[in-house]
């Protein structure tokens, strides 16, 4: 089966290309490397949303697409927490990334699992994945941006919102573990 290759396609592979750029920027000895990290990810985080909304609106969804999104996603979020505690070196951000990349592994490795015994559809996204996607989003844009802004401590809440996002990463493994648990058991 040959991989087709379409602008929703393209778009999450431009997510792949960006994450050089935003290591680069990252460490930037620049006075507004921060906002270009920033609004790089930020770019990223829209080239996401865009690149499913094409696929579903113009009918563009492939088997492809559908397997590099997610992994996409997964090294962006993984690359830029990683650069985010070299950059603090505090535990408590470390131990909150640390689970958030654990259970992107264990999620990512389960879906597979169930995918190949035909049980995809019990471990299907869920609106709870959506919210912790959200929070992990956010905070992670606060921490890469970490000045005040309009007096609000953004590094804190960048910070407040991760450890939200620990939280509901946790929630939401429990939640596909237990459906992936009564296809085990049955």
């Amino acid at each position: 089966m040959a991989v087709k290759f379409n602008l929703p396609t393209y778009l999450t592979l431009l997510r792949i290309a960006l994450i050089p750029l935003l290591a680069i920027v990252f460490y930037l000895p620049w006075e507004f490397s921060r906002i270009a990290c920033t609004g790089v990810f930020l770019f990223a985080g829209f080239t996401d949303w865009l690149d499913g909304y094409l696929a579903r609106r113009l009918k563009l969804e492939t088997a492809f697409g559908a397997f590099l999104d997610p992994v996409a996603d997964k090294l962006m979020v993984a690359f830029v927490l990683v650069l985010v505690v070299q950059a603090e070196a505090d535990s408590w951000l470390a131990i909150a990334s640390a689970i958030i990349i654990g259970r992107e592994i264990t999620i990512a490795s389960l879906r597979e699992w169930m995918a190949e015994i035909g049980q995809r559809a019990k471990v299907k996204v869920s609106q709870l994945g959506k919210w912790k996607t959200t929070a992990q989003m956010a905070a992670i844009s606060l921490l890469l941006y970490r000045d005040d802004l309009f007096g609000l401590p953004i590094n804190q809440m960048g910070y407040w919102l991760l450890y939200l996002s620990a939280v509901l990463t946790l929630w939401s493994m429990v939640h596909y573990l237990m459906a992936a648990f009564s296809t085990i058991t049955e």
